[in-house]
């Protein structure tokens, strides 16, 4: 890297006090991950991509236009989000199969994760159009590798419902996946959806990974039964949530018949034989039919 080369049209890497040269890149799309909170954290081939692009294809232009102002590039901007992505896709694409080089970017991180871009990926590999990645920040891996949870195995699952009822049922349908859990949350909902982690996956390690790469990144951890009650009492935080919950404990799966009978029992308490088979089953890992099966015994014994 010299110490005085540039990046193309008008600009540099002013906050490196380093300019990179702007090679010409192929024609096709080049899917191209943004920092995530750190301008910093941009890669030197992404800013030479952003720069060499014919246009640069962003979720939301305003934020795209800050980036590439923060580094003197000056590559042309479209719009592409939900709202307009049927009628933006046809051109887009007829772009592509003209021989444009195309950029895409979403607000922060790697595109494609919960942004609008797969389909436009998806229908250019269909029209033949060769799509690249450029690989770098991505706020899924980056709160994994801090949470001090299990890495060998995850599952994204992005955002759950809003409201507390399908939440919880999605829940109980993640409850038996062997991997960490990762979940995008907003700050006002977080609360409430600590809450139903408990109960529809029981008591679990669990960490909340808040404003990442940024000034005030913090990493909360600990169970669920504690985060939950505190996060209850507190004010909503602020900024980009991450949530991670660990996977269901090793030993689940040799639960003692006695105990697994004790849960049931109670959760016959509170509960119709469905819920109750739903509510133990999530929280111990045991498979749902096999526990359905043991409740239906239970309150049959109990009826007597």
């Amino acid at each position: 890297m010299a110490e005085e080369t540039t990046v193309g049209p008008g600009g540099g890497y002013a906050a490196f006090g380093l300019r990179a040269e702007a090679e010409p890149i192929a024609p096709g799309l080049h899917v191209v991950a943004t920092p995530i909170g750190n301008l910093k954290d941009i890669s030197f081939r992404a800013l030479a991509t952003l720069a060499a692009a014919d246009a640069v294809i962003a979720e939301d232009t305003r934020v795209t236009r800050n980036l590439l102002a923060h580094y003197g590039i000056s590559t042309p901007l479209v719009a592409y989000h939900e709202h307009n992505a049927k009628v933006m896709r046809p051109h887009l694409i007829a772009r592509l199969e003209a021989g444009a080089a195309l950029a895409l970017v979403s607000d922060a991180g790697t595109p494609l994760v919960s942004d609008p871009g797969f389909k436009l990926v998806q229908e250019a590999l269909e029209s033949g159009v060769k799509v690249t990645s450029v690989p770098g920040p991505s706020a899924v891996l980056a709160a994994l590798v801090v949470a001090g949870l299990p890495t060998d195995r995850f599952f994204f699952e992005g955002f759950l419902p809003h409201k507390s009822g399908p939440r919880r049922a999605r829940l109980a349908e993640l409850s038996r996946i062997p991997g960490t859990l990762v979940f995008f949350e907003s700050p006002r909902r977080v609360a409430e959806t600590l809450a139903d982690c408990l109960a529809a996956l029981g008591d679990r390690d669990a960490a909340i990974a808040r404003e990442l790469t940024k000034l005030f990144e913090t990493v909360r951890r600990g169970r669920l039964s504690q985060l939950a009650p505190e996060l209850a009492q507190e004010e909503p935080p602020k900024g980009e949530i991450v949530l991670l919950i660990a996977p269901p404990e090793a030993d689940a799966a040799a639960l003692e018949e006695a105990e697994l009978d004790a849960r049931i029992e109670e959760a016959l308490a509170l509960h119709s034989v469905k819920d109750a088979a739903s509510v133990v089953s999530a929280a111990t890992g045991q498979p749902r039919r096999q526990v359905y099966a043991r409740a239906l015994q239970l309150s049959a014994g109990r009826e007597k």
